[in-house]
């Protein structure tokens, strides 16, 4: 297996692991969508996609988005999206893109990585704590969605 750092030329790899994430989320399979979004945030580096690859078959991938710590005076990334294809699950790939995560926000010196999910996700919680991100109750979140 290995990561790579995904580019414009990759985008046909990422959009079915993207609408299978999006599916994963109850949302409707949109590939059209999910190909324009992604190439959108590459086009216009508004995310950084780690691509995990088995030979020539895309697998899993992990997007970030960057942000800003005005209390740490530093960038900060949202580890938005995480997903690994179901029959390659369980087979450390989720784990190494984490890593690939962790190692490019130290390399960039960031102050924090973060992310959301949601509260049944047992197993990727369990994973997340595993890698040594704690649940943070230091703040409550709101949202308005529009």
């Amino acid at each position: 297996m290995d990561i790579m750092k995904a580019d414009i030329a990759s985008l046909e790899k990422i959009t079915p692991l993207f609408n299978a994430y999006r599916m994963f989320y109850d949302q409707t399979s949109n590939l059209e969508g999910a190909r324009q979004f992604l190439q959108e945030r590459i086009g216009n580096q508004e995310s950084v996609i780690f691509l995990a690859m088995e030979g020539e078959v895309a697998v899993g991938f992990a997007q970030l988005y960057p942000t800003f710590s005005s209390v740490g005076m530093k960038k900060g990334y949202i580890l938005n999206d995480l997903f690994v294809e179901t029959t390659y699950r369980k087979k450390g790939i989720g784990r190494a893109l984490i890593q690939e995560v962790f190692q490019f926000c130290k390399e960039r010196h960031a102050y924090f990585v973060q992310l959301e999910t949601a509260p049944d996700n047992v197993q990727a919680k369990t994973l997340y704590e595993i890698m040594g991100m704690q649940l943070s109750n230091d703040y409550d979140c709101y949202v308005k969605r529009f």
